[in-house]
């Protein structure tokens, strides 16, 4: 399979160890761990949950699979190898494109099986009956037993049952500063809710991606989201309260 550029690495954080303690909601989660992880989209074209990803996976040499169904690929896009650098990714992808969720299922569990692979995402668009609980319960033991972490991007799916140790909603917020020019876009900021979580207290935490970062296991950083949001605009005279 021929890459589609020169730049088909990829990226970033932290190694296979599997993390059993609770953090503080205001703590970052690490992100290592050879489990199932659903990364859910919260809008329709918003490339949040791809992003996130991209920056989670692990930093390896050894390629990483990505399945894609129709449909994801629709609404998605698919990966531009070329700006894959941009999130420090060191690997090689192998991009498998299927027609139906039922053969994304099935390659990401053969992928699963594979020990050269560092990683296998599948996105798979909606809720078909096919992606039910059993069968990411049968991911979720797969990716557990062979030590290759799984991720599930669930594009247009609002949380339907998951056996995932992990389920994460991602959206885009406006993107940091560009020093050059301060009306262009700077790099991409996130908010990512984990809302389900074994083992660990769900939070909402905002992520963004250094690629200055010295190490690989720093680039995506993670720091505590708003906390109730913003207040209610009061239209109320306040006279009532004062004694006026």
């Amino acid at each position: 399979m021929k890459p589609d550029s020169q730049f088909t690495p990829v990226i970033s954080l932290s190694g296979k160890r599997l993390t059993k303690d609770v953090p503080d909601r205001h703590m970052a989660p690490p992100m290592g761990g050879a489990i199932l992880r659903d990364a859910l989209p919260d809008a329709p074209f918003d490339a949040a949950a791809t992003g996130f990803v991209l920056a989670c996976l692990p930093d390896s040499k050894d390629p990483v699979m990505w399945i894609q169904d129709r449909m994801s690929r629709r609404e998605n896009g698919r990966l531009y190898g070329a700006a894959l650098r941009h999130f420090g990714f060191n690997g090689n992808i192998l991009r498998v494109e299927v027609s139906h969720p039922r053969d994304v299922l099935w390659a990401m569990e053969e992928g699963a099986s594979c020990a050269g692979l560092s990683a296998v995402v599948g996105e798979i668009h909606g809720a078909p009956e096919v992606l039910s609980f059993t069968a990411t319960k049968r991911l979720a033991l797969r990716a557990e037993s062979s030590g290759v972490p799984l991720w599930l991007i669930r594009s247009g799916d609002h949380g339907a049952l998951s056996a995932a140790r992990e389920r994460w909603r991602l959206r885009s917020r406006p993107s940091g500063g560009n020093r050059y020019n301060a009306q262009a876009p700077g790099m991409p900021i996130w908010e990512a809710d984990l809302f389900r979580a074994r083992g660990r207290a769900p939070s909402v935490w905002m992520a963004s991606y250094d690629r200055a970062a010295g190490r690989p296991a720093d680039r995506l950083g993670l720091f505590p989201g708003p906390g109730d949001g913003t207040l209610a605009a009061d239209h109320h005279p306040a006279s009532h309260a004062t004694g006026g």
